[in-house]
């Protein structure tokens, strides 16, 4: 099992920046791919980020490549979302995910169907 907990949410201003954290609990946590999503009032969940297990591997949604970085820190069991030049479309509830299964293969996934474990979410919201 996996536990997920989301921090770092909070209200900035257009163009600034923000750094999200997801503590993970559980021994095979450094074995799954993670992954990033969002999801705004009347919207559907999207992927903004994935990560393999290795952290080597990445992928962006294409509205915030270029300003948010996902990374993974295996001796904190952490996986961190960093965003920068942030706009009022970023804002939405953030959601860190862990994949279903382990793996070994350098993969990332951006379906949610794919995720197992979610955080509880944290907020973002920027103003214009």
């Amino acid at each position: 099992q996996v536990q997920l907990v989301e921090s770092g949410g909070g209200l900035v201003q257009n163009g600034g920046s923000l750094s999200l954290s997801c503590a993970a609990s559980g021994r095979t946590f450094n074995t799954r791919p993670m992954g990033w999503f969002r999801q705004a009032p009347g919207k559907e969940r999207e992927v903004v980020a994935a990560i393999s297990w290795s952290g080597r591997s990445t992928d962006y949604a294409d509205n915030v490549k270029g300003r948010f970085t996902i990374s993974r820190e295996y001796a904190k069991n952490r996986v961190s979302l960093q965003m920068n030049s942030l706009k009022p479309e970023d804002t939405a509830a953030y959601y860190c995910a862990a994949a279903s299964y382990i793996t070994n293969s350098e993969t990332y996934y951006t379906d949610p169907l794919r995720y197992g474990y979610w955080g509880q979410g944290t907020q973002v919201t920027v103003s214009s």
